[in-house]
């Protein structure tokens, strides 16, 4: 790919390569390190795992920014989730290179990217791309970046995390609900179903095909069953909570209580579960992300069990297209 415009003299713009895959990921580690926000770093086999996600390619959803000598100091990627109306983005800067128009030939390269999905999206439908940053004083230049570029802030995230001193207390269960081990080729479908339901009131959630959430979650190479709490009752599954371990601390990936089970202590009861399991592997630094307008309630029940705001991130949003707005519709 030619040198873009907007970028200085020897930099170059150019789609992602696989030769770019631990380059990509010392970047990503790099650029979270300014904000001490490393925990959200991703491995290489997390990147990889990303890459080969169905329906991602490489050579067309993701672009790296080389400098002079040939460094990647400037990475995006695209991705379009289900009815193509929905669209996301996800990039990062060297603070090395920041201002010399690095992150702003990343940005329109994904806008451009975007709009060929457009005419795949129902004729009807609003079609908008989002990108998410930290609210750290190191990222006040992308925020400004963006909406420079049309987008504007429209949601805010928290990293809440809790640092044990003592065992977390044992977990109550509700009355006809009991904890299972989770056994991967025979729950994942019932796992998945409920995950789906459970999540259809959070904002910007849409249902994603089995395969995908398969592949994301329980084909990655540091699956651990013995890290997923699924509480059943009877034969239906009432809540769950997938972990992880994420960087050397120990990370609640998605806990979910369906809606007849809400308001009943399942939620917190998963969540002291998953404490005390990460305590008893030694491990006292738990995290997770949460949507900081939750409508269930799940910041407070956070706070309520100890845990509290390590990092904010804002959301940015641009309409490519005017029209119906699905996600309102399915609220």
């Amino acid at each position: 790919m030619e040198q873009s415009p907007s970028l200085p003299v020897g930099f170059t713009l150019r789609p992602a390569q696989w030769l770019d895959l631990e380059p990509v990921t010392r970047l990503i580690y790099d650029v979270l390190a300014v904000d001490d926000d490393t925990v959200l770093a991703v491995s290489a086999d997390d990147l990889r795992a990303e890459w080969e996600t169905p329906d991602f390619d490489l050579s067309r959803d993701a672009w790296v920014v080389t400098a002079p000598d040939g460094r990647v100091i400037g990475f995006e990627e695209f991705n379009s989730r289900d009815g193509h109306f929905s669209l996301q983005g996800d990039g990062y800067v060297h603070p090395d290179f920041m201002g010399l128009g690095v992150g702003t030939a990343l940005l329109r390269a994904l806008e451009t990217r975007a709009r060929e999905e457009i005419p795949l999206a129902a004729p009807d439908l609003r079609v908008f791309i989002r990108n998410g940053m930290a609210m750290s004083p190191a990222d006040a230049v992308a925020r400004q970046m963006h909406e420079n570029e049309g987008y504007t802030a429209i949601r805010y995230h928290w990293r809440m995390q809790i640092d044990l001193t003592a065992a977390p207390p044992e977990p109550a269960l509700p009355e006809g609900v009991e904890l299972r081990p989770f056994l991967a080729d025979q729950h994942s479908p019932s796992v998945y179903e409920a995950e789906q339901e459970a999540f259809l009131d959070h904002w910007g959630s849409r249902r994603i095909p089995f395969e995908a959430w398969h592949h994301r979650k329980v084909a990655r190479q540091d699956f651990d069953p013995t890290l997923w709490h699924v509480a059943w009752a009877g034969d239906e599954i009432a809540g769950f909570s997938q972990c992880r371990w994420r960087n050397d601390t120990g990370w609640v990936s998605t806990l979910g209580v369906r809606r007849p089970w809400r308001k009943h202590g399942l939620g917190l009861a998963l969540l002291l579960r998953s404490f005390g399991e990460f305590h008893r592997r030694g491990m006292n630094t738990i995290g997770l992300g949460v949507d900081a307008q939750n409508p269930t309630g799940a910041t407070r029940l956070y706070q309520k069990a100890g845990m509290n705001v390590a990092a904010e991130y804002v959301m940015y949003e641009k309409t490519l297209r005017a029209g119906r707005d699905m996600e309102e519709e399915e609220m």
